[in-house]
């Protein structure tokens, strides 16, 4: 524990994808707001996302030699124990160098070596569950930790329930405060204020049935007078680029990623995503009308779970994967077109955003700082 008047030291642990990432840069920047001393360092997964965004958030961060067992028998799989046991040896160091105060976990291979090392020497530790339905790190670490924050309720099924807080998910500052930002995001964007405009987000590694969908139904959102804003993913970006050349005039334009999503959000008047926890988690702060496409190829079908939260409170629609390609385009020009739905859905969906997730989830750590 630091001496009085010290700023805390403190590790974030985790990654793999935006949806573990944010959230982590976004309980970073609580502390900071804080506490502008609190040194922060992060631990990901060599390769993985986490080793760009960090740093291009103003964050340090150290990667291990770790990844997920594959389901099949692979030569990474026969790796795997020697990449634990590395990366449990690489976080035992990293401890003794940093000598954090308390470390956070989000998910992610990085998460569990690390966390694994922190409570082995008797460190406080906290993780944070993202979704409806716990991921496989989480579940093993939750015996070890001290706290386990979460984002929707009656989690007693994964975590022991005197551990359990229900913060909700930390999502990045700027995404709360949209108000004023729409013609500079049209702007941005380059697109016309007389037109609407659909923003199709498939999560921050693209979304094939969905940008499959998309590109079919180019035409008729062109044809309907609606613009668009798609962020493909970096596999689908190369396709998506010469379609985008066709509709220029029309307003389609594509990204592999949006950097600045919160003008994003700003410009939009409907949203196509997938249903990851983040992203659900976004669109009920930014209080936008949705589609949502969950992903089949998660643990237990838990994108699904995450989209019925709201479609059981009218808060969004659900276009099932297997249907997206016959009825995406079609329900989202009818959403765009339906304002007395768009309103039904915005109120609903508002009510279920919780905006002081950081700062609940920080509360929590300086508690076992303390």
């Amino acid at each position: 524990m630091p001496k009085q008047g010290q700023p805390y030291r403190v590790i974030i642990s985790g990654g793999g994808t935006g949806g573990h990432i944010y959230p982590a840069v976004a309980i970073a920047n609580e502390l900071r707001t804080v506490n502008p001393a609190t040194e922060i360092l992060f631990v990901g997964a060599q390769g993985r996302m986490e080793m760009t965004r960090v740093p291009e958030a103003g964050y340090k961060i150290v990667g291990l030699w770790i990844s997920g067992l594959q389901r099949r028998l692979t030569l990474d799989n026969l790796s795997f124990p020697f990449k634990v046991i590395s990366s449990v040896r690489a976080s035992h160091k990293i401890i003794k160098e940093f000598k954090p105060d308390a470390v956070v976990g989000v998910g992610g291979y990085a998460s569990g070596p690390l966390l694994y090392a922190a409570t082995s020497k008797g460190i406080p530790a906290l993780i944070q569950e993202q979704n409806s339905y716990a991921g496989i790190t989480n579940k093993v670490l939750a015996k070890r930790v001290q706290k386990v924050c979460v984002a929707y309720p009656n989690m007693e099924a994964f975590f022991p329930a005197d551990k359990l807080v229900l913060t909700g998910n930390p999502v990045r500052a700027d995404i709360m405060n949209l108000a004023g930002k729409r013609q500079e995001a049209l702007q941005h964007f380059g697109l016309s204020a007389e037109k609407k405009t659909i923003l199709v987000i498939g999560g921050s590694l693209g979304a094939r049935t969905i940008n499959l969908s998309m590109a079919a139904g180019l035409e008729s959102i062109a044809a309907a007078g609606y613009q668009l804003i798609w962020q493909t993913g970096k596999a689908f970006y190369p396709q998506a680029q010469e379609l985008e050349s066709k509709y220029k005039q029309q307003g389609i334009r594509a990204f592999d990623f949006i950097r600045q999503m919160d003008l994003a959000y700003a410009a939009a008047d409907v949203v196509i995503s997938r249903a990851g926890a983040l992203s659900i988690s976004e669109l009920c702060l930014a209080g936008k009308p949705a589609v949502l496409v969950p992903s089949p190829n998660v643990a237990e079908d838990h994108q699904t779970k995450n989209a019925m939260a709201l479609v059981q409170q009218q808060a969004a629609i659900l276009v099932r994967d297997v249907e997206a390609n016959e009825k995406l385009v079609p329900t989202a020009l009818q959403l765009a077109k339906d304002e007395q739905e768009q309103q039904r859905l915005q109120q609903n969906i508002r009510k279920m955003a919780r905006p002081n997730a950081a700062s609940d989830i920080v509360t929590e750590l300086l508690k076992l700082i303390k």
